[in-house]
């Protein structure tokens, strides 16, 4: 029985009544890191200096911007205040800050900000700290409505660098991957309201890990610390799981699962997990089915890849011991190109066109096909090391790194 069905098209609707270029969400509209088909079309030239419309200062954090109905939502850490803010998204202007206080330690001293990105839906702005806390704002005045207290409440654990995947919005509820209990019942996933705040559901027995859940088909696909797993997101019920993980402790899984067509969908990450092609059908048993598994082919470390026309472009190998960026063949793994060595970076899609923004704060406009690799244009956009995701909206791209926030135009118009 399909008893999913409805909640699913109740979120393709809530994303669709918005902005049609709007990037409200983690890796964008479809949640796939692809700009949305009606944006307008990029230069056909680009100078070496970026047009750049603003710029702004940020605090602490990797969490991307996100983009919708005109607004460009930051969230970043000043001080000891966990801040969200609306900025206007054509000239940079500030529109509401919301802030809390925090006293958030990273374990490592990698970097006491959030690494989560915003989620806007239903007239509200999501939010998940690094230290557990979930909160709900008013898109319009930034004014708080509801928060969650992940840590105090279901006792949600912070990992090596804190709580760091970005929120699900599935028709009336926030999924949270939380890593935590709550009298003794397994609390790795939970659903909130997103009126009221309210927990829904708890459920899948597993530490949190750095990947963000996705919707596959009626159901919701979690990659956690240990299993990969399948939910639905109506009830929380645990439709199937998979052991995927790395044998060292010191490993993470930070890259967002992709779909690539037919019911596949690629799962990677370093530290000996490798590249993984999975036909995934959440509603038979199993659900999940390796196609194929290699090594060193696509090993993404941090970056999640993006998928077109049976190929998928990403990073390859450890940002640590320097990466590539990489197009491979989908249905085989076989290695198509490599770009020359990088210490990293995060890409996205926009047309036949790679966004692709080094750790150095490069910005390389790379033609997304699988016969070269073809550099089409590089321009400096910033200027400290970072690895948020960009958001892109409108021709725009709004990029950040440690120190500021820029808006670069990209498009004709």
């Amino acid at each position: 029985m399909r008893t999913a069905s409805f909640p699913f098209f109740i979120c393709a609707f809530s994303l669709s009544s918005l902005f049609a270029a709007d990037w409200p969400q983690f890796l964008g509209p479809q949640r796939n890191g692809i700009a949305d088909a009606s944006e307008p079309a990029l230069k056909e030239t680009f100078k070496a200096e970026p047009d750049q419309l603003w710029e702004k200062s940020v605090g602490a954090g990797f969490a991307g911007p996100v983009v919708t109905g005109g607004k460009v939502i930051l969230f970043h850490r000043e001080g000891s205040d966990m801040t969200t803010e609306a900025v206007e998204a054509k000239t940079g202007k500030v529109l509401w800050r919301s802030t809390y206080v925090t006293d958030y330690v990273d374990s490592f001293g990698f970097d006491n900000g959030p690494r989560s990105v915003p989620a806007v839906a239903n007239g509200r702005v999501f939010t998940h700290g690094p230290e557990g806390r979930v909160t709900a704002l008013d898109l319009k005045t930034g004014k708080e409505i509801w928060a969650y207290d992940t840590a105090s409440a279901v006792n949600s654990q912070p990992g090596f660098f804190g709580r760091a995947p970005s929120p699900l919005v599935v028709g009336d509820k926030v999924i949270i991957v939380a890593g935590g209990s709550l009298d003794d019942k397994p609390a790795g996933m939970i659903a909130l309201d997103t009126a009221t705040g309210k927990l829904v559901w708890n459920s899948t027995g597993d530490e949190a890990g750095y990947a963000s859940p996705v919707v596959v088909d009626d159901t919701v696909l979690s990659w956690m610390r240990n299993r990969l797993w399948s939910v639905n997101p109506e009830t929380g019920f645990v439709l199937d799981s998979i052991p995927l993980r790395a044998d060292m402790e010191a490993s993470v899984n930070a890259a967002t699962p992709v779909p690539c067509g037919e019911g596949r969908w690629f799962v990677t990450a370093g530290y000996g997990v490798g590249a993984n092609l999975l036909k995934i059908t959440p509603l038979k048993q199993p659900a999940f089915e390796t196609v194929w598994q290699k090594q060193k082919v696509m090993d993404c470390h941090y970056s999640t890849p993006v998928y077109k026309d049976g190929h998928l472009y990403g990073f390859d190998g450890r940002q640590e011991t320097g990466q590539k960026l990489r197009c491979i063949e989908v249905a085989t793994g076989k290695v198509c190109w490599d770009s020359p060595g990088v210490p990293g970076g995060t890409l996205l899609l926009a047309g036949d066109k790679l966004l692709v923004v080094t750790e150095q704060g490069e910005l390389w406009i790379v033609k997304a096909a699988p016969d070269k690799f073809d550099q089409l244009a590089t321009m400096q956009i910033l200027r400290s090391s970072h690895r948020s995701h960009a958001a892109f909206a409108n021709g725009i791209l709004y990029a950040r790194d440690t120190e500021k926030v820029v808006a670069i135009r990209l498009s004709g118009e």
